[in-house]
């Protein structure tokens, strides 16, 4: 595989530049950010990522309905969405892994360990 590119769509700017830098500098990933839902939606269409850490709680557009969104849309529905949230719950992990969702981070993340639990949940 070329480069790994991730994106990841958090309303939260910290929440967003420790996971860059922390990727980046640890995975060699090339991230892309965005701080809205629908940000993210139209950067994942032109930019085409490996893959999608995507927060659940946001405003306007909350994490579930842009997954919705990013799976009903052609560009983006093979994209691979991993759902960063405080949300870990057997029910909630249950009604996820329904929804299609390739896995979960919980938050607060370990920022030394996310290149792992990334390429675990991928599989690379």
């Amino acid at each position: 595989m070329t480069a790994k590119r991730i994106l990841i769509i958090d309303d939260e700017e910290d929440i967003r530049e420790v996971a860059q830098l922390t990727l980046e500098a640890v995975g060699g990933w090339e991230v892309l950010t965005a701080e809205s839902g629908m940000e993210g939606i139209q950067l994942a269409e032109v930019e085409k990522p490996n893959a999608i850490l995507l927060d659940v709680m946001m405003p306007d557009m909350d994490g579930i309905a842009t997954f919705e969104k990013l799976r009903t849309n052609p560009e983006t529905q093979g994209i691979p969405v991993i759902l960063l949230t405080a949300k870990v719950q057997s029910s909630d992990r249950q009604r996820f892994a329904e929804l299609g969702v390739k896995g979960l981070i919980a938050k607060p993340f370990n920022p030394m360990v996310l290149n792992d639990q990334l390429t675990d949940i991928l599989g690379w």
